[in-house]
C-alpha cells in the first residue's frame, strides 16, 4: 500500500494516473532509499493489479507474479519489471488476450518490461534448463489472480532449488566468477558497474540464493546495509541520468554524490567501495563453505562405507602457536586464549598468509571480539608476525582483507582508516589506496633478496602512501605518520629514522630519474644526501620498483627501470666512502671470556641459556613479554661447528632469530682457540629442551657419531611442510671489497626447519672454513652474511669465491 490517494489515483486514472503519481513519487524530496522503492513497488503493484482484474474476468486458476528484483521489491527509477503470467493451462486465446491487456499498458509508458507467460510445469521445466530464471522465481511475490497457483509453483520452485542445489550452486558460482572476470572489482573501479562489477548487486542477489539453498548462509551482519547502499546509489543514478543505467561513469558522480547528500564525488565512492567490499568478502567466506560443505557431503558416504559408519572428527595440524589448520581453513586452537593473546591475530594472520589458506570467519570474529590491544611499543614477535604476513606474497591479500573486514586492522594500525577504500582519481593506479599498499607489500616480497633489511622493505611498503589520507604532499605528512607507526611497532631509533626517509623519499628515483639530468654531479648528490647511506640505498630501489610495479602497468617499464639503476649505480659511487663494520671488532663479555676458558679446559662445548623479556611498558599488564632465550655455545675451534650446532637446534625445533659466530681471543697465557655462538632462538611448538641434553647431542654431532640430516630427513619425511606459499629462490652473492681479512657472501633465503645446517654444511663441502657469520631471520626471511676463508686463512680468489656462491644457491634452490 502506497500513501494516501496514490493507489486511488493509479487505479482511477488508468495508466497517465500511474504515471503522474510515479512522477510525483520520484520527484518528492520526502521518501528516498527504501522507502521510496517500497512505495514504488506498492504503487507498480497496485497498478498492474488494476490492469489483471480489468482483463481476468471469468478466468480461474490466473495469477500474475512479479519475479527477481521486482519481486523483492527493489524497484529503482529505472528498473526493469520483471513479470510471470502464470496459468494452469486454461483458454490459450483468453491468457493471451490478458497478457495483451498487462504489457501494452507498460509498453505504452516506456517502462522496460521482462515477460513471460506459463504454467507451473513450464515455469519448473524452464528454471531446470536456465539458471538465471530459476534465480528470478526463488524471489516469486504474488500480485494478483489465484494466490493458491503462485503459492504453489513457490513452493515447487524452492524444493527443486534445495535439492538441486549440490549441483546448481557450482554453476552460479562459476556464473560469479565469470562475471567478475569481465567486469572487474567494483571496490577498485574508478567507473564501476554497481550491479554487475564483482561486489555488486547481482552478487548480493546470488548470496540470498545460497541462504535459500540451506546449504550455506553469509555472513549477515553489515550485508544488507551494504546492499541498501548500493541500490541508494543506483536510484541517484538513474534520477541524475534519466536512463537505466548501472555503469556509475566520472562525468556523473558529482551529480549523483549531490542527490545523496554527500560531500563529493570521493567521498561517493569510498561509501560504494565500502559495501562491495562488504559484499565481496560475505561472498569469498560464503562460497568457501559451500565448497566445503559439498566435499564434506561427498566425502562421508565413503568414509562410511570404509570405516563402518560413525561421526569423524575433523583433522588439526598445528600451524603456530594457538592456530591449526581444519578442513582447508586456519581457526583457533582449542587451547587459543585470544583475552591472553595479543600477538594471536597477527600470527594467526602470519601462519594462513604462510600456509596459503584463508583465516576462518569464526576465528577473525573470535579475535575480534576478544582479543586485547597491543602494548606500545609492540613485543618483538608481534613485529615479526607482522613482517612474515607482509612478505607471505599473494596469500597476503586475502589474509588481510578478512583482518580488515572485522576491524582488526585499523585497531592495530589506526591511521589504516584514512586511507581504506580511499579512491585514487589518476589512471595510472588500477587499486584503492589501501589496496596499493597491500599490492606493494606483496611485489616487495619479491625482492627480499635484494636487500639485506626486508622487514624495513616490507613496513616501508606498507606505509609508504599512509600521507594520502591527509592534506598537503602525502609524501611529508606520511613520513610524520610513519616515524609514529614504526615507533609503536617497537623498531628502534635508527630504523625508525630509515622508514621515514624510505616514505618521504619514495617517489625520489622515480622522479629524478626520468625527470633530471642525470650526466649533472648536482643531480646525484642531492639524491646521495637525501638518501643518507648504501643501505637506504638499497631499500629505496626495492621499494621504488615495488611501488611502481604495484601501481599498474603504465607506472613500470624496462627503460623506467633502466634509468633508475643508473641513477642508482652513480649515488652509490658517491656513497661508497662508507667503510664496511670489522667483523671481528666486538670485544667479548666478561661471561663469554668465562666460557672461552672452560671450553679450552674441558676440550668441549660449554652453553649457557638466559631467557629474554621485555619489561611491560604503562600500557601492558601482566607478565613479561618472552623474547626467547639467548644461547651461548663457546668451542674449541674446530671443522664442522656451524652446521652442528644448527642441526642439533633444528632437530629439537628451535628457530633461530638471530645468531653470530666468531672467533674469541683468550686472555694472556690461554694457549688455543674459540669459537663463540651468540644466538637467540625461540620453540617452534611446546617448551624450550634442557641444556643438557644439547650439550649431549652437540658432543655426538661434534665427534660425528650423531647423523643430524639423517634425523632431519626422517621428520620431513613423517611431516611434510606444507607449500602454502611459493617464495621467491634464494640469492647468494660475494660482496666484494666487504672485508679485507675474509670472503664474505651473503645468503639471502626462506626460513625454514634445518636452513642454516644446509648452508653450514655446504660451506664445509666446499672446503672453506667460516671465520665468522652474522645471522638474522626477519619475518620470513633469512639474512645471513658469513665471512669465510680459504684453508690457509686468507680471503679466497675471486673466481673460486664466484663458484662456491654459485654452489650455494644450487643447493638452496634445489
Amino acid at each position: 500500500m502506497t500513501s494516501t490517494g496514490v493507489r486511488t489515483e493509479a487505479e482511477d486514472s488508468g495508466p497517465s494516473g500511474y504515471a503522474a503519481a510515479r512522477l510525483r513519487l520520484l520527484t518528492e524530496g520526502a521518501r528516498s532509499g527504501p522507502p521510496r522503492r517500497a512505495a514504488l513497488a506498492g504503487l507498480t503493484d497496485d497498478w498492474l493489479a488494476g490492469l489483471f482484474g480489468a482483463g481476468a474476468e471469468g478466468l480461474r486458476g490466473v495469477s500474475l507474479v512479479a519475479v527477481g528484483g521486482y519481486g523483492r521489491g527493489e524497484l529503482s527509477p529505472r528498473s526493469d519489471l520483471d513479470l510471470l503470467l502464470l496459468h494452469d493451462n486454461g483458454d490459450p486465446a483468453a491468457i493471451a488476450a490478458l497478457a495483451d491487456r498487462i504489457w501494452y499498458p507498460v509498453w505504452d509508458l516506456g517502462l522496460a518490461l521482462d515477460h513471460s507467460v506459463r504454467t507451473p510445469a513450464e515455469a519448473r521445466r524452464t528454471a531446470g534448463e536456465d539458471l538465471k530464471v530459476q534465480l528470478g522465481l526463488l524471489d516469486a511475490r504474488h500480485l494478483a489472480g489465484d494466490l493458491g497457483l503462485t503459492a504453489g509453483l513457490r513452493t515447487a520452485v524452492l524444493a527443486d532449488w534445495r535439492n538441486q542445489a549440490p549441483k546448481r550452486l557450482p554453476q552460479l558460482q562459476e556464473l560469479c566468477a565469470e562475471r567478475a572476470e569481465r567486469q572487474g572489482e567494483l571496490q577498485y573501479l574508478l567507473e564501476p558497474d554497481l550491479k554487475e562489477a564483482r561486489g555488486g548487486l547481482r552478487d548480493a542477489t546470488a548470496l540470498r540464493a545460497v541462504a535459500a539453498s540451506w546449504l550455506a548462509d553469509a555472513p549477515r551482519e553489515g550485508l544488507d546495509d551494504a546492499r541498501r547502499r548500493l541500490l541508494d546509489v543506483r536510484d541517484a543514478l538513474h534520477l541524475a541520468t534519466g536512463r537505466a543505467t548501472d555503469r556509475l561513469a566520472l562525468q556523473e558522480q558529482d551529480q549523483v554524490a549531490a542527490e545523496l547528500g554527500l560531500l563529493d564525488a570521493d567521498t561517493l565512492l569510498r561509501q560504494v567501495y565500502e559495501a562491495a567490499r562488504l559484499v565481496s568478502y560475505a561472498s569469498d567466506v560464503t562460497w568457501r563453505e559451500v565448497g566445503r560443505v559439498l566435499r564434506s557431503r561427498a566425502v562421508r558416504p565413503r568414509l562410511r562405507s570404509m570405516l563402518g559408519g560413525g561421526r569423524q572428527v575433523a583433522e588439526r595440524s598445528p600451524l603456530a602457536e594457538g592456530v591449526v589448520e581444519q578442513e582447508g581453513e586456519v581457526v583457533l586452537a582449542r587451547a587459543a586464549r585470544p583475552d591472553r593473546d595479543p600477538v594471536l591475530p597477527l600470527r594467526a594472520a602470519a601462519a594462513a598468509a604462510q600456509a596459503g589458506l584463508p583465516l576462518s570467519l569464526h576465528a577473525v570474529r573470535r579475535m575480534a571480539a576478544g582479543v586485547r590491544p597491543l602494548p606500545t611499543p609492540w613485543p618483538a614477535e608481534a613485529r615479526e608476525q607482522l613482517v612474515t604476513l607482509l612478505g607471505s606474497g599473494p596469500p597476503t591479500i586475502e589474509v588481510w582483507e578478512a583482518l580488515e573486514a572485522e576491524g582488526l586492522i585499523t585497531r592495530l594500525i589506526p591511521d589504516w582508516e584514512r586511507v581504506r577504500c580511499r579512491p585514487q582519481r589518476n589512471a595510472v593506479h588500477i587499486w584503492t589506496v589501501d589496496r596499493h599498499l597491500i599490492e606493494t607489500a606483496v611485489r616487495a616480497s619479491e625482492f627480499t633478496r635484494r636487500v639485506s633489511r626486508p622487514d624495513l622493505l616490507l613496513v616501508a611498503a606498507l606505509l609508504h602512501d599512509i600521507g594520502k589520507g591527509w592534506p598537503g604532499d602525502h609524501s611529508v605528512a606520511g613520513e610524520i605518520i610513519a616515524r609514529d607507526v614504526a615507533g609503536r611497532i617497537g623498531f628502534d631509533r635508527t630504523d625508525v629514522a630509515v622508514l621515514a626517509t624510505l616514505v618521504r623519499h619514495h617517489l625520489l628515483l622515480i622522479e629524478t630519474a626520468t625527470r633530471r639530468d642525470l650526466e649533472d654531479p648536482a643531480t646525484v648528490r642531492s639524491v646521495a644526501e637525501a638518501v643518507g647511506s648504501q643501505g637506504t640505498l638499497e631499500l629505496l630501489h626495492a621499494l621504488t620498483e615495488a611501488d611502481a610495479l604495484a601501481t599498474g602497468p603504465a607506472a613500470w617499464s624496462s627503460w623506467r627501470g633502466s634509468l633508475v639503476a643508473d641513477l642508482v649505480k652513480r649515488v652509490s659511487a658517491v656513497l661508497a666512502g662508507d667503510s664496511p663494520a670489522d667483523p671481528e671488532a666486538a670485544a667479548p663479555t666478561a661471561e663469554q671470556e668465562r666460557l672461552a676458558i672452560e671450553a679450552i679446559a674441558t676440550g668441549s662445548p660449554v652453553l649457557a641459556l638466559r631467557a629474554q623479556t621485555e619489561a611491560p611498558t604503562e600500557e601492558a599488564t601482566g607478565e613479561p613479554e618472552p623474547l626467547g632465550v639467548e644461547l651461548l655455545i663457546a668451542v674449541p675451534d674446530q671443522p664442522g661447528v656451524l652446521p652442528a650446532v644448527s642441526g642439533v637446534l633444528a632437530m629439537h625445533r628451535l628457530t633461530v632469530r638471530a645468531a653470530e659466530l666468531r672467533s674469541l681471543r683468550l686472555p694472556d697465557g690461554v694457549d688455543g682457540s674459540v669459537l663463540l655462538l651468540d644466538w637467540r632462538v625461540a620453540a617452534e611448538y611446546g617448551s624450550l629442551p634442557q641444556a643438557a641434553r644439547l650439550r649431549a647431542d652437540l658432543v655426538r654431532a661434534l665427534d660425528g657419531s650423531l647423523d643430524i640430516a639423517g634425523r632431519l630427513a626422517e621428520r620431513d619425511a613423517a611431516y611434510p611442510r606444507r607449500r602454502g606459499v611459493v617464495a621467491p629462490p634464494a640469492r647468494v652473492t660475494v660482496a666484494s671489497a666487504a672485508s679485507r681479512l675474509a670472503t664474505v657472501i651473503e645468503v639471502r633465503a626462506q626460513d625454514a626447519p634445518g636452513l642454516l645446517f644446509r648452508i653450514g654444511r655446504a660451506l664445509e663441502d666446499a672446503g672453506v672454513r667460516v671465520r665468522s657469520a652474522h645471522v638474522s631471520t626477519l619475518g620470513a626471511n633469512a639474512v645471513d652474511a658469513f665471512y669465510v676463508a680459504g684453508p690457509q686463512g686468507a680471503p679466497l680468489p675471486g673466481e673460486e669465491a664466484v663458484a662456491v656462491a654459485r654452489k650455494l644457491e644450487e643447493m638452496l634452490r634445489g
